[in-house]
């Protein structure tokens, strides 16, 4: 286990209303194996969160050290739920916070590793297994009001005929990407039109705005955002958890003549019904939230309640792979787009994957879904993430794209790395 962090609080990269300094960050997981390969995850924080982190995937050791390899879907559905079960780190959640990201991070490299000795990225490792594998996947454990493995395999064995075709669009023409490079809290408003004229000029339909600081603000810089991509692009906005239910609608009342296309993570993440108010309340403004959602259960109440209309998945927030697909099923079987989160550390690289199994063998559908887009940091990854014409393009190397370089664990390895002992920041 490496604790890597990036200065990116020195530019503001990454600035929102909750998170003023945020230096991206990872604690990143190497599984090593006798006659390799080995496997790469992660779990992404902004900082000094790495130190608990760490703490908690160091004590997820005994489950894989010394372990076979687990190359099959049965075999990783067993390993999940080995992690998960662990009921010394389960009686600090269970299933929620920094124990369950641990899980996600070693669940993630384990089926890093499985795809890397199978030859084949991620998204087609999940997709190339039938029906009965990707169901068998999931814990069905509090979810069977709303998602029973029948309902599973009815979605994936309806998704089954169009996998070839959906592969060779993915292939051919990529996945949907909106950006949130234009929309930093703390950027200037002339830094905010530079980069949203370049990204219509780079293919975008699609950015996304940070706000929740002074009202005044938000109107002034999503009125400048509206007047310089025009009418037909959509700018979503992003709250990160600012408002109680009452102030997220007022205040998004406020920035309505500006037509924002959804209001991301208006309150607590845990707030099931507090969403489902808002939504009813902004209609036909958009509610979407995922980022923080730290399981299934919240995800299935979110849908039940009517508290969501674009479910974002996240790569490194829940307990991995096997709890995702769980959460895509959900999401295809309510109806809901996925437009995952990104940026961050390696979220980009990682969620490209998720997103496109659930065009190829879940959803079938790539209707009113994007993948974000956050153009930091992609540099440091043997596999990086590659959008262009406003559409991620498919990975094809091995594995979930979560190596970095040995380079960059060098340099921002924390605290010890030249970054952080010769840079000019003082880290988190």
């Amino acid at each position: 286990m490496l604790d890597v962090r990036f200065p990116t609080s020195r530019e503001l990269d990454g600035s929102d209303a909750m998170n003023p300094d945020p230096d991206y960050s990872a604690a990143y997981v190497v599984l090593h194996t006798d006659g390799g390969p080995d496997g790469y995850g992660l779990t992404f924080t902004i900082g000094r969160g790495n130190d608990v982190q760490a703490a908690a995937i160091e004590a997820l050791g005994g489950h894989v050290i010394g372990r076979e390899v687990p190359e099959d879907a049965a075999a990783l559905a067993g390993l999940s739920a080995r992690l998960v079960g662990d009921s010394q780190l389960r009686w600090l959640g269970p299933e929620k916070g920094v124990a369950h990201m641990a899980v996600g991070a070693v669940v993630n490299a384990v089926w890093d590793l499985a795809a890397r000795r199978a030859d084949r990225p991620l998204w087609r490792f999940m997709a190339e297994m039938r029906p009965e594998e990707i169901a068998g996947l999931v814990d069905y454990r509090y979810l069977s009001d709303a998602l029973t493995e029948q309902d599973a395999l009815d979605i994936l064995r309806a998704a089954e005929p169009g996998r070839g075709a959906r592969t060779a669009e993915l292939l051919d023409r990529g996945y949907r990407a909106y950006t949130t490079s234009p929309g930093w809290l703390g950027y200037s408003d002339e830094k905010l039109v530079r980069l949203a004229k370049q990204a219509l000029a780079d293919g975008f339909d699609m950015i996304k705005l940070k706000v929740g600081g002074r009202v005044e603000d938000d109107v002034r810089r999503l009125r400048i955002a509206r007047e310089t991509v025009g009418p037909d692009v959509r700018i979503a906005v992003d709250a990160n958890q600012r408002w109680d239910v009452d102030a997220a609608v007022a205040w998004m009342k406020e920035l309505a003549p500006y037509d924002p296309y959804w209001i991301e993570e208006p309150t607590s993440p845990d707030d099931v019904l507090g969403h489902a108010a808002i939504a009813k309340a902004l209609a036909p403004i958009k509610v979407a939230t995922g980022e923080h959602v730290q399981n299934r259960v919240v995800f299935k109440q979110l849908l039940q309640a009517g508290g969501l209309s674009v479910l974002q998945l996240d790569a490194c927030r829940v307990g991995g792979v096997n709890e995702n697909v769980a959460i895509l099923l959900l999401a295809a079987k309510s109806g809901v787009p996925v437009c995952p989160h990104a940026g961050g550390v390696g979220l980009c690289e990682m969620v490209r994957h998720l997103a496109m199994f659930d065009f190829v063998a879940v959803s079938g559908s790539a209707e009113g879904r994007a993948i974000e887009w956050v153009d930091h940091l992609h540099e440091h990854f043997t596999d990086p993430a590659v959008v262009r014409d406003g559409h991620y393009l498919a990975p094809a190397a091995p594995g979930f794209s979560a190596r970095m370089h040995d380079a960059t664990l060098r340099r921002f390895r924390f605290p010890d790395g030249p970054e952080w002992t010769e840079g000019t920041g003082e880290g988190q």
